[in-house]
């Protein structure tokens, strides 16, 4: 069975670290961008992508706005994108899911619950 790849969009070069490190111990291969503009510009493409973790506060295209935007690209439709955020505040997680997001995870990341939202890709 072919590895999984994940698609991580975060304009912090740690994070894409830290989570590239634990997906790729864990059986995942890992691809990245530092902003949407550039994520967007790859999923339009045809480059593998089984799932997407998005960082929602970054700068020129936070992730309300870019999921939307990922969800309107043909071939990108049925793709998982998570949402990655420090915001942990009541009613953050449903203002993921409204923009369209499939999943929710705060940071800092509980890898158990990562690893449960990346399962059934």
């Amino acid at each position: 069975m072919d590895k999984k790849k994940v698609l991580i969009i975060d304009d912090d070069a740690r994070n894409i670290f830290a989570l590239k490190a634990t997906l790729k111990a864990k059986g995942f291969d890992c691809v990245a961008c530092s902003g949407a503009p550039e994520a967007l510009a790859l999923l339009k493409t045809d480059a593998a992508a089984d799932a997407i973790l998005i960082d929602m506060m970054m700068p020129e295209m936070d992730g309300y706005e870019a999921i939307p935007l990922i969800k309107k690209i043909e071939n990108r439709r049925e793709t998982p994108v998570f949402a990655v955020t420090a915001q942990a505040m009541v009613g953050d997680r449903e203002k993921c899911l409204r923009a369209g997001a499939d999943g929710y995870i705060s940071k800092p990341i509980d890898v158990e619950k990562l690893l449960q939202l990346l399962r059934d890709i």
